[in-house]
């Protein structure tokens, strides 16, 4: 299982704070012999609505020096796994 990022917290308690029941950490993915994992599976009930929205979210933190650079390993993490 992938390492957390340094602000998968703060990403968390976010989502909560904002209505979102987190139901997954992480979220898994299978697919035929692949699995992949993205950070958090949330979802919020609408009222009004019997099926509430889902949210699958995968979290980077990004330093600002070299943004572009991480951005693209980021990336091509997620490509390589698939």
């Amino acid at each position: 299982m992938p390492k957390l990022d340094i602000i998968h917290d703060s990403v968390k308690n976010a989502l909560i704070k904002d209505g979102w029941v987190v139901t997954d950490d992480p979220y898994v993915i299978q697919y035929k012999k692949t699995t992949l994992y993205a950070d958090l599976g949330a979802e919020r009930p609408i009222a009004a609505e019997r099926n509430g929205q889902k949210l699958v979210i995968e979290v980077k933190s990004l330093s600002v020096a070299s943004k572009y650079k991480d951005l693209k390993e980021a990336q091509s993490d997620q490509y390589r796994n698939i």
